[in-house]
């Protein structure tokens, strides 16, 4: 039982004093935002002048990291639909996913285009959404 002001949290295999020592190790690492580590060799060096810079969506295109037969739109619908839809919320209705869309606090635009599935037809994963929806995808 923690009485008023001990409401922090404690390690279960080491005690209190150990935390804070822990803690201010990584103090000024985590309040600077610089690079945490401890060789220089092991830092990332930044392009050559000789070198291009790294880029990896050139021009903002997916040329390169796009499947196969499959387009740029549909790689942005997949990775909205992956990223307000947990995997907790499969299989599930159509009707159910514009729900946990919208309990996920996900954009209009995402519970717009899940509305369009059939309410009651029972989806097991993003990419039989995506189909349903009529985008074609990989494999």
């Amino acid at each position: 039982m923690t009485g008023p002001g001990e409401d922090r949290q404690t390690s279960a295999t080491h005690g209190a004093r150990v935390d804070d020592v822990l803690a201010a190790e990584v103090e000024p690492i985590t309040r600077t935002g610089h690079s945490g580590r401890s060789e220089e060799s092991r830092e990332v060096e930044p392009s050559g002048e000789d070198q291009p810079d790294v880029d990896l969506a050139p021009d903002g295109t997916l040329t390169g990291g796009t499947p196969v037969g499959i387009d740029q739109a549909t790689v942005q619908l997949r990775t909205e639909l992956a990223r307000w839809l947990d995997r907790a919320d499969f299989p599930a209705t159509g009707a159910d996913l514009v729900e946990a869309a919208r309990d996920h606090r996900a954009p209009d635009a995402v519970a717009d285009e899940l509305a369009r599935l059939e309410p009651t037809r029972s989806y097991d994963r993003v990419g039989e959404v995506v189909r349903a929806l009529g985008h074609p995808t990989e494999g």
